[in-house]
């Protein structure tokens, strides 16, 4: 069973220190909510994990059991079986959305996928996330719906078959029918072993996904590692007990790092390959 650990994190982005020792773990088996207001440092630690080459690890070091991803690049990290399905997926004219999937699954593949059990794989898949199939013959991402790109994600997912998963808000921009789509395709993927870190600020994708436990980010630190009742406290109260109780005062939103994805970067480099 895999574990992705990450110690002692600090990283800054153009000058400015958005995590300040970040420490956790996430095993193969485990679902963990990760909480906390918008511009804390969430969809931060995310990308930071995936390699986004903006961020700058001043201090920590992120493994995969006993390799060190710190100074990885993204394929790499990829490759050791890491996967982020991102918040705000960017469209790509030109590149056709199934060309993107075969090359992003055969780069992490240790044998190559022949086209006839590539197309059998997207077809299933496209049909489990009840996803039309001719979107895999479009541009990737292009002229695509909020829910049509975050349905793309999860197909990418179960294509690339991950150890260790991250959604960044995977549940915006879906209606209810998509949003209990995703759900259970996240779910029976959790039931195969596989684990997830998922952000959201939503208790509805929770209820369906069942998070194994919570943690909580308020100014770039994990101030709460604990069970699912921290997930109904939170959407039914906020986040005022954070100060009333454990005495962090909760900064107010910094540098939008939800505006900073690896997307982009993550496609140059699958086209590239």
């Amino acid at each position: 069973m895999s574990t992705l650990k990450i110690k002692n994190l600090h990283v800054e982005v153009e000058g400015k220190e958005i995590l300040k020792g970040v420490t956790v773990n996430i095993s193969e088996g485990e679902c963990v909510a990760l909480l906390g207001p918008n511009g804390h440092g969430k969809s931060t630690l995310l990308n930071v994990i995936m390699g986004h080459p903006r961020y700058k690890i001043t201090q920590g070091s992120i493994y995969l059991d006993d390799l060190d991803l710190t100074n990885l690049s993204t394929d790499q990290r990829a490759k050791a079986g890491l996967f982020l399905a991102l918040q705000n997926p960017p469209e790509v004219p030109g590149v056709i959305n199934s060309d993107f999937l075969r090359a992003a699954v055969n780069s992490t593949s240790e044998e190559k996928v022949s086209t006839y059990k590539f197309y059998k794989l997207l077809d299933n898949a496209t049909k489990e996330v009840k996803m039309p199939f001719d979107l895999a013959t479009r541009s990737l991402n292009e002229g695509f719906s909020g829910g049509e790109k975050k349905r793309n994600e999860i197909l990418q997912m179960m294509l690339l078959n991950p150890k260790i998963t991250m959604l960044d808000e995977i549940d915006s921009g879906l209606d209810v029918d998509a949003i209990q789509t995703v759900g259970e395709v996240i779910k029976k993927q959790k039931e195969t072993g596989k684990g997830f870190l998922v952000i959201s600020h939503y208790a509805r994708l929770f209820d369906l996904i069942q998070p194994t436990r919570a943690i909580v980010m308020i100014n770039g630190k994990i101030v709460l590692d604990g069970d699912t009742n921290l997930i109904k406290r939170i959407d039914q109260n906020g986040y005022e007990f954070i100060k009333t109780e454990l005495g962090i005062s909760i900064e107010k939103e910094n540098l939008d790092m939800n505006q900073v994805s690896i997307g982009s970067c993550a496609v140059k480099e699958a086209i590239k390959k």
